[in-house]
């Protein structure tokens, strides 16, 4: 009785048999003895001494009085219907048993029975043709059944298990409408019991739905529960799953039924909620339209940043940069994501919109395109003129106002005249706003008025200067200042009117002279992308106040969402974040640099060659000097910051690759595989001279590194050297690298130094780095010289080398092919196993990793 039981302890089954030593027999486990490790569940079934069926012994131990018989029967489920699933009959036996079993009164037994659905269903829809029908008619019930049972523990097993079923797409839309949702209505009535909610499941469940089943069965039930008076925590986990629904449903619903849902959670009383709105609000942005975005989410947004509860600020300011993205538009930044993640530039075709059919030009040379020519895009953006014009500042009107509203323009606004040199000088100073306007006065005679007094304008600055110093001392510190910031705010308004052909006639002539320094900083945030708003509380989210007012890291959340702001407003408004930039750069906390470092190269997809090389270079540079943690980021996306700047200017970093040696801390090996790793990218981007001079040098030293790791990629990369030097016809520069490798590592007193000789000339075979006449010259005899090495680890790279690769590129009869043979021959007699094996080893046939031997 003793043996039986502990074997039963040992396998994991702590049941306990009343009746004794007979039913331990007919459980079969005494067959085992003492290898009680391999007991199978399902040994019951097998021949005993009560004459049964195996289906009859499943019926007498599935509704045994035994409490512990039952667990072991609902436990083993899945096991029986491997036993029974070749005959139909006995399969549906099993199933109506398993639906019995569903109604013992046992909890216990009823979770245990539960929390094998989810097994089952992927048995039978992996081996049951008649898989629907079998678990929508036995399985289903029972998921339902117990989202309503009495036990807690089965109610919490059956909805994980419904979950599991749904994730898998094992229940049909017509069970899901018919049999699971209506419980899941049931359950969510206001009348219901508290200890039955399941909001939360709702929530879960919805998003694994068809945007039809959602819309017609739960979102009412969903916008009910939003407004529930009664329990606070049903208002917060519709809140937090806010966004899933209005992802499913779409933009429609989503401003018809639920925005105002969403208004009265932001409002509500308890500071949970409202921090929980603030979290999916980017969500809910994404499935509303651009108008409800910025008339409604945008004051919507600033009421929870400046809401009283500090928790709700900190979440408000942690999704600011994720809503400001979500007013990007493709067609006005140039700029879209691939599937893969990649930021490129948009295709053309996008542009096409804001083009303007070509037609004959007039008499007066102009081209008179008919109304219906004239694009919608271009025809919004005349009457959003007003719009821009009311959102300057009213000291800012005047003369100035053309220029503003120019610079809101999109910046991708094409003209068809560059196609083609006829068009070009037809359409160059055409732009529908011009054309369409009212013809403008000729003020040639003003004009020259006012150069006759400029003169006498400057006099009178002169004499007030001193009392304009002590009313504004901080305004008139450097002429120069001042032109700098308002050059970087007019950059964009100049590119854009250059671009829709806007005449220059109407410049105004002295900005500076009459700018006082409020005007100047609203000067260097005019933009008309967001909501000003919005991009005023981002930009202070540098500011040391907000650290102590709302948040230590609110620094690292702006720099980690800056680069979707930066795309958010294109290249053209990057005068509003450069100052923000800069001061991120310099923060204190190392995270805010790294994190400005993982993302520098997605910045300068978005800022284009030019502001990459005057604003980012720079910061790019103190990266490379800060701490390792810093420098990582750099490093992981070297190449692909690097491919970005031009050749002089890239040219320029080949003199600091050697610093990326150099570490904090020694044993920090993963940083020198990074290195390598990004040297292989890095090779094409530069002359093979360059890969000779500066490169090579790097990669010889890697190879001897100390980490097994970083000298498995450094071969790679020695490869890569040789290849692309042989690529480029300098056949002298790689007959000197072989020569340098030979003597490196061939010679090398130590066994690894050799072992990665014999690695790196497979990799050069296999790569079809250089000729293999030259290879059987220059390099197969002292490849060859390595087969009698006295270490095994050595010759195993050796055999595995001459059989894998030199014997299958090598010509038959070629002048090394005699010597060949031989040496293989020799290694497949060889003393060591692993030396014998993969000398005779069929190349066809799957290979063994040899890594670990290096």
């Amino acid at each position: 009785m003793d043996s039986p039981y502990n074997c039963i302890l040992l396998a994991g089954l702590s049941l306990y048999f009343e009746d004794g030593h007979d039913d331990l027999d007919d459980f079969g486990f005494d067959d085992y003895g003492s290898e009680c490790d391999g007991i199978r569940i399902t040994a019951f079934l097998d021949a005993g001494q009560d004459n049964l069926t195996p289906l009859g012994r499943l019926e007498k131990y599935a509704f045994s009085e035994n409490v512990f018989n039952r667990q072991i029967v609902a436990r083993g489920l899945l096991d029986v219907l491997r036993e029974f699933s070749d005959n139909e009959n006995d399969f549906i036996s099993v199933m109506e048993t398993v639906a019995r079993m569903s109604e013992d009164g046992e909890p216990t037994v009823r979770a245990e029975l539960m929390e094998q659905v989810p097994n089952i269903a992927m048995f039978l829809h992996e081996s049951r043709p008649n898989f629907p029908a079998a678990f929508s008619r036995y399985l289903v019930p029972i998921v339902v059944r117990y989202l309503t049972d009495p036990n807690n523990q089965v109610r919490k097993t059956s909805q994980a298990a419904l979950l599991v079923l749904l994730e898998q797409g094992l229940i049909s839309k017509a069970d899901m409408e018919t049999k699971v949702c209506p419980v899941l209505l049931d359950l969510t009535e206001p009348s219901s019991d508290d200890d039955y909610k399941i909001e939360a499941m709702m929530c879960k469940v919805v998003t694994m739905l068809s945007k039809d089943t959602v819309e017609h069965l739960l979102l009412p039930r969903f916008c009910d529960l939003c407004s529930d008076a009664r329990l606070f925590q049903v208002r917060k986990v519709c809140a937090a799953n806010f966004g899933e629904f209005c992802s499913i449903v779409g933009q429609e619903a989503t401003e018809k039924l639920l925005m105002p849902k969403f208004f009265d959670l932001c409002s509500d009383s308890l500071w949970g909620i409202r921090k929980a709105c603030a979290e999916c609000f980017m969500m809910v942005s994404n499935s509303t339209s651009p108008e409800v975005r910025r008339a409604k989410l945008s004051p919507l947004f600033i009421s929870l940043i400046s809401d009283q509860s500090r928790w709700v600020r900190q979440a408000a300011f942690q999704s600011l940069g994720r809503f400001i993205s979500t007013f990007a538009n493709p067609c006005s930044t140039g700029l879209h994501f691939r599937g893969d993640g990649a930021l490129l530039e948009v295709p053309s075709v996008c542009h096409a919109g804001r083009t303007i059919a070509h037609t004959p030009p007039n008499q007066d040379g102009r081209a008179t395109p008919s109304p219906e020519h004239v694009s919608t895009a271009d025809a919004e953006e005349v009457h959003s003129f007003d719009d821009n014009y009311t959102s300057v500042p009213r000291e800012m009107r005047g003369g100035f106002t053309r220029t503003f509203s120019n610079s809101n323009a999109s910046p991708t606004t094409t003209n068809n005249a560059r196609n083609t040199k006829d068009t070009e000088q037809t359409d160059e100073n055409f732009n529908s706003f011009n054309y369409w306007r009212s013809p403008l006065p000729d003020i040639s005679g003003e004009l020259e008025m006012l150069n006759s007094e400029e003169s006498e304008e400057v006099m009178e600055q002169k004499e007030t200067k001193e009392e304009e110093e002590e009313e504004e001392p901080d305004f008139h510190d450097s002429k120069s200042t001042q032109v700098q910031v308002l050059s970087a705010a007019l950059k964009a308004a100049q590119l854009d009117r250059h671009r829709l052909g806007f005449s220059n006639t109407f410049r105004p002539l002295h900005p500076v002279s009459f700018l006082n320094h409020q005007t100047l900083q609203s000067l260097a945030r005019l933009q008309n992308v967001i909501p000003q708003q919005l991009l005023d509380q981002y930009l202070s989210m540098t500011d040391p106040a907000r650290a102590q007012t709302v948040d230590t890291e609110i620094a690292k959340h702006c720099a980690f969402s800056l680069p979707g702001v930066a795309l958010t407003l294109g290249r053209q408004n990057w005068h509003c974040l450069k100052d923000t930039y800069e001061t991120l750069a310099t923060d204190v906390q190392w995270k805010v640099r790294r994190t400005l470092a993982f993302s520098i190269h997605e910045l300068a997809v978005i800022l284009g060659d030019q502001l990459t090389a005057a604003d980012l270079v720079p910061i790019f540079n103190g990266f490379l000097k800060d701490l390792d943690e810093v420098r990582i980021g750099v490093l992981k996306h070297l190449y692909d910051f690097l491919k970005l700047l031009h050749a002089d200017k890239r040219r320029e970093y080949l003199y600091q690759l050697q610093e990326f040696m150099v570490t904090d801390n020694s044993r920090n090996w993963r940083f020198r595989y990074e290195l390598a790793e990004q040297l292989i990218l890095i090779i094409e981007l530069y002359s093979h001279y360059d890969v000779y001079d500066y490169l090579r040098q790097i990669a010889l030293t890697l190879c001897s590194d100390k980490v097994s790791e970083v000298r498995w990629i450094s071969y790679k990369l020695v490869v890569e050297i040789l290849q692309k030097l042989y690529a480029c016809g300098a056949d002298d520069l790689g007959l000197n690298f072989i020569n340098e490798l030979t003597v490196r590592f061939c010679h090398c007193p130590k066994w690894v130094g050799r072992q990665a000789f014999a690695f790196i000339c497979q990799a050069i075979v296999e790569e079809d780095c250089m000729p293999m006449e030259q290879f059987g010259q220059h390099l197969l005899p002292s490849l060859l010289s390595l087969s009698s090495d006295p270490v095994a680890n050595v010759r195993v790279l050796v055999a595995k080398a001459l059989r894998q690769s030199v014997m299958e590129k090598g010509e038959p009869g070629c002048a090394f092919s005699d010597e060949l043979e031989e040496t293989v021959m020799a290694l497949q007699s060889d003393k060591d196993r692993d030396v014998r094996f993969f000398a005779s080893l069929d190349p066809n046939k799957s290979l063994m990793d040899t890594a670990p031997l290096i």
